[in-house]
């Protein structure tokens, strides 16, 4: 009897990929899976407490409950669908233009996506500064809407806007340009095809030959906006100055991991945080795989 002989030419191909993979990925969630089940202060060994974490985490755990939970809600449904199709309709747009001006436009709008920490902590700052030498402060007091400075960037009722607004500024990333390099690659015959059958303007064409021609991108699209507003808890800190965000009016899921892993060192605890924070970002994933994914 003849054995086969193996082809070991593909796994040579496919080894980096794996070792990389289960280094960055696979392990750690692993990890972070078996640690929410014990207590874990990083000094002594973990020891086995069962569910203990997720227990408190539901039952005993006000801040979680009560302003995590829908701080990262308000945020993650705001932030993620409002980038999403402000990213599309950007690509779009500059699908209608030359590509000269096409190319520059893109760079100006990708560019805070790559600058977006440096920006927030140079830029907004100052702008939201909440002295009177601070520019929103100072403009809308030479207006004479404002009798005096707004800490606008320690205000509960203002900090959340604030990161949703800057947030929204950078969130032009890797999503927005396979958006734009779906747009461009459609077929123009599909158009011509499309006004022939019936097309009558350019909502209908967007509608019914543009999106459904460039269904991977936009999978892409949603699932890097997901991603990418689920971990974008530095904002609310990086624009405060503080973790705990004042009165937690800014604390995202990210950040209540960080000061529970990070600073009080509980990090069974932060691990059975992060194992949530995974599900809802697998299962927001899902959603947009069930409106773009192929049904096939």
């Amino acid at each position: 009897m003849k054995i086969k002989k193996i082809d070991w030419a593909p796994w040579a191909f496919l080894g980096p990929y794996l070792v990389l993979f289960s280094a960055f990925i696979i392990i750690p969630v692993v990890a972070a899976i078996y640690l929410s089940f014990t207590y874990f202060n990083a000094i002594q060994a973990p020891s086995f407490i069962g569910l203990s974490n997720y227990v408190s985490l539901i039952t005993q755990d006000e801040v979680f409950m009560q302003k995590v939970v829908p701080n990262t809600l308000t945020f993650a449904l705001i932030v993620g669908p409002g980038g999403y199709v402000l990213s599309f309709i950007l690509a779009w747009a500059l699908a209608q233009v030359p590509k000269t001006m096409r190319t520059i436009l893109a760079l100006i709008i990708y560019s805070p996506s790559m600058t977006a920490g440096v920006a927030m902590a140079v830029v907004w700052t100052i702008i939201f500064s909440g002295d009177e030498a601070g520019y929103l402060n100072s403009l809308l007091i030479t207006m004479g809407v404002l009798f005096e400075p707004i800490q606008w960037l320690q205000s509960p009722d203002f900090l959340m806007k604030i990161m949703i607004f800057v947030t929204l500024w950078g969130s032009m990333g890797v999503g927005f340009l396979a958006m734009l390099s779906g747009v461009l690659n459609i077929d123009s015959e599909i158009y011509e095809a499309g006004y022939i059958d019936g097309i009558k303007n350019r909502f209908q064409e967007v509608i019914y030959i543009t999106i459904p021609s460039m269904k991977p991108q936009m999978l892409f699209g949603a699932v890097m906006a997901v991603v990418g507003t689920f971990q974008a808890g530095a904002i609310g800190v990086a624009l405060s100055g503080a973790n705990p965000t004042p009165q937690y009016a800014g604390q995202l899921m990210v950040n209540h991991l960080e000061d529970y892993g990070f600073i009080r060192y509980e990090m069974g605890y932060a691990a059975a945080i992060s194992v949530v924070l995974l599900l809802v970002v697998y299962a927001f994933s899902k959603v947009a795989w069930k409106l773009f994914g192929e049904k096939d």
